[in-house]
């Protein structure tokens, strides 16, 4: 772990310059707004290890698959998010000479994160040549109200000498990957255009013809006070800016305030982004920095009233979980369905900046309780649109009849993962598109869209399981084979027990829906039968003889259900048992040695016992985890928050603790030594599940809500917010009692400890604590 970084209830604190921590940081300290964002990457030149990073959200390049072999139905290509030609550059000359942190002495360095109000602010003395002393002080961030702009204000001030200062504030158009597969360059310069006071380039990506249009406007002051200074413009290759410089007096402040905004061709036609990125530009300096932080302040407010978790008495858990709520919603914020969350989200390249399970999986919950339902409605439409290109790939791999095989990693909706026991193999994540849907209309009651669209995605996926499964004559069961589990330390097994479990259910579910659907809406139930060519009497008797027959690997002696056949084979040992210095082992250990292994990535059968919890006993659940934590590395940044959970179902509440810590600070801390590359923005929802789900015990079983809250003894109090079915419900928990405040219009019934309890519009109950 690296443990660098200050605690503080708000803000992410970072005291004193290493350069072999500003990878790290880059990551840690990004910003974003939904629609675009970047690392913290310093504006001025910066010659040390850096990985420098510009996203726009929704643009993307299908880099060629890189492998020594080929298969068929492989992936052609692998998606890459981009990083975009740079617009935050402000390079700085004091007499000439370059500030740059890699080369100069640097004192009082402070860089801040505040996740109240979203922004990054740094502070620091440098010393140039000749023991010039400068004071450096720059605030940047991206509007959440004006989502195409961002502000940036940068103040240099002399404190032992009078001398020149001069500004290169510049967008760069030679930017690179640092994951392209064949050291391409991925992007066309199509327009540079610079004025005085003001620049602007057009790039195209070299295939699909994204276009993204980005501008600058700038004005400088002394003290406060505008100055009206000559403006050089300059021009290079794929860069344009302007030079401004003017002699300054020991203990003024010269200021720069670059207003920039980003187009995309996804919102405007190609023809007309270099006029929209000038209108955008022109809007944006018009309103001014300290109006357009008002407006964005004014979001994050709003964002907070309603996903906050305070927690009293443990600061370190409080910096936390907001950390990762701060960057869940910079990262995604459901305006528009054509998009979705990336594993890394705007902090890094690593995973492509595609759309995983994760999203399903992990990030439904949390948007599910903390923002308006159409949020979520739209995550699952995203899948929709797509359904026919996952039918397609079903039929790259064999399937016929409109089965659907949705991909593990996808821009488009085509399988653009790089590594073949991923693409062919991890097929639960069919299990986590169709669970979503259910999720979300227990938690809306929007029974609608099952109408609308879940059952057509629902009947793709079922026909997929019911082809992948095969019946087998020894077992005289329905069996899954050649498959990889959410333990992604085992490759091509059979029957794993959540790929069983999930595949059963995802066809009984479907066969309910039908009905369902069949009851709401006669007409749209037949529409449906027709457009997807169902045979019903057939495929539902072959579906339901496949859920109840699908075999499920036991072990009778433990009475533990067992991750996959020939699990015990496997040399029986304890993550305990582990050399410290060989982990994690996925950094130390072979391939091979890590399949031949017990040890497993993240929460697998475990997976499954958190989803179907309600269907087992606490014994059960209880030997479970007994048996499976143990043997856990949680290498993945998905597993700590599932064992959290758990572990606060069975009363395991020091467990509970340490895993949700983990979870909370895994990239603060950088637990698995790769913060480098980005942050684990998808597990951040898992962070939250972990004290509203976990410690919270909030469960909706037939579209009713549950609580069964514990505290843990770190914690003095704390309080969360939730909707349900539209209703905002606020709870707060001390080691004494549970107080339900209501900011619903409506009366809200809901279990308490297995209690019934009603809250008026506008009123709280008071119940003890267990």
């Amino acid at each position: 772990m690296k443990k660098y970084l200050k605690h503080d209830e708000w803000c992410i604190i970072e005291e004193g310059f290493n350069p072999d921590f500003h990878k790290s940081s880059e990551s840690i300290f990004s910003l974003g707004n939904g629609k675009m964002g970047q690392r913290a990457n310093f504006e001025e030149s910066y010659t040390g290890p850096t990985l420098q990073g510009n996203y726009v959200a929704g643009i993307y390049y299908p880099d060629k698959t890189r492998v020594g072999w080929w298969k068929n139905g492989y992936p052609e290509y692998f998606a890459k998010v981009l990083n975009a030609p740079n617009w935050v550059g402000i390079d700085v000359k004091i007499d000439d000479q370059p500030l740059d942190l890699y080369t100069c002495k640097t004192e009082q360095f402070k860089r801040v994160l505040n996740m109240r109000e979203g922004y990054l602010e740094r502070q620091f003395v440098a010393t140039m040549d000749g023991d010039k002393k400068i004071e450096v002080s720059t605030r940047r961030f991206l509007s959440m109200a004006d989502t195409e702009t961002g502000a940036i204000r940068y103040s240099v001030k002399p404190l032992n000498f009078s001398g020149k200062i001069a500004f290169y504030p510049y967008i760069n158009g030679n930017v690179k990957n640092e994951d392209a597969n064949y050291d391409e360059t991925f992007w066309n310069i199509l327009e540079m255009e610079a004025h005085q006071g003001e620049a602007y380039l057009v790039s195209q990506t070299k295939k699909l013809d994204f276009r993204v249009g980005f501008g600058m406007k700038y004005s400088v002051s002394l003290n406060g006070e505008l100055l009206g200074l000559p403006q050089e413009i300059v021009k290079k290759e794929n860069w344009v800016g302007n030079r401004v410089e003017t002699m300054v007096n020991q203990g003024d402040s010269l200021s720069i305030e670059k207003i920039a905004g980003v187009t995309s061709s996804l919102n405007y036609s190609p023809d007309e982004l270099l006029k929209a990125t000038k209108e955008v530009t022109d809007y944006g300096f018009n309103k001014g920095f300290d109006k357009l932080f008002e407006d964005h302040k004014k979001c994050w407010v709003e964002k907070w009233v309603h996903s906050d978790i305070r927690i009293k008495g443990d600061i370190e858990a409080q910096q936390g979980i907001r950390f990762n709520i701060f960057h869940l919603h910079q990262t995604y914020t459901g305006e528009d369905e054509r998009l979705n969350v990336g594993p890394k989200g705007f902090t890094g390249e690593k995973y492509g900046g595609s759309t995983y399970w994760d999203t399903e999986a992990y990030c439904i919950p949390f948007f599910l309780s903390t923002a308006p339902a159409e949020v979520t409605r739209n995550l699952l439409i995203y899948r929709y649109k797509h359904l026919q290109k996952a039918i397609e790939n079903g039929e790259k791999l064999g399937f016929k009849n409109g089965a659907a095989l949705y991909p593990m990693v996808t821009m488009n909706g085509e399988e653009c993962h790089n590594e073949w026991e991923i693409t062919f193999e991890e097929i639960h994540r069919n299990g986590a598109i169709a669970f979503a849907i259910h999720n979300y209309i227990r938690h809306s009651g929007d029974q609608q869209y099952l109408v609308d669209y879940g059952l057509e995605v629902l009947v793709g996926i079922s026909r997929f399981w019911s082809q992948r499964t095969t019946y087998s004559k020894n077992l005289n069961k329905y069996v899954i084979l050649g498959v990889t589990g959410p333990n992604e330390y085992e490759n091509n097994i059979n029957n794993n027990w959540y790929t069983n479990r999930i595949a059963a259910w995802c066809l009984k579910y479907t066969m309910e829906a039908i009905d369902r659907v069949k009851a709401l809406n006669p007409a749209r139930y037949d529409e449906i039968l027709a457009k997807t060519n169902f045979n019903s009497k057939e495929e539902l008797s072959r579906w339901s003889d496949i859920v109840n027959n699908m075999h499920f690997p036991y072990d009778e002696d433990r009475q533990v259900f067992l991750q996959q056949d020939g699990f015990l084979d496997k040399e029986q040992r304890l993550a305990t048992d582990l050399d410290p210095a060989e982990r994690p082992i996925n950094q130390y250990w072979s391939w091979d040695r890590i399949l031949r292994s017990c040890f497993i990535k993240q929460a697998d059968t475990l997976q499954g016992i958190y989803l179907f919890e309600e269907e087992f006993d606490m014994e059960t659940i209880k030997r479970n985890f007994a048996f499976y934590e143990p043997r856990t590395v949680h290498e993945s940044s998905l597993s700590p928050c599932v064992h959290s959970i758990l572990a606060a179902k069975i009363g395991n509440i020091e467990k509970a603790y340490e895993m949700y810590l983990r979870t909370s600070r895994l990239d603060i801390d950088d637990y698995n030594h790769e913060a480098h590359e980005g942050l684990h923005i998808t597990s951040m929802a898992g962070t939250w599940m972990s004290i509203v789900e976990g410690f919270g015990g909030k469960r909706v079983y037939d579209e009713k809500l549950f609580l069964s809250p514990v505290i843990p003894q770190q914690w003095e109090e704390y309080a969360f917010r939730i909707t349900f079915k539209g209703n905002d419900l606020e709870v707060k928990v001390n080691a004494s009692e549970i107080e339900i405040i209501s900011h619903a219009d409506n009366t809200i019934e809901l279990s308490v400890f297995d209690k019934e309890v009603s809250i008026a519009p506008k009123q709280s109950s008071i119940v003890p604590l267990k």
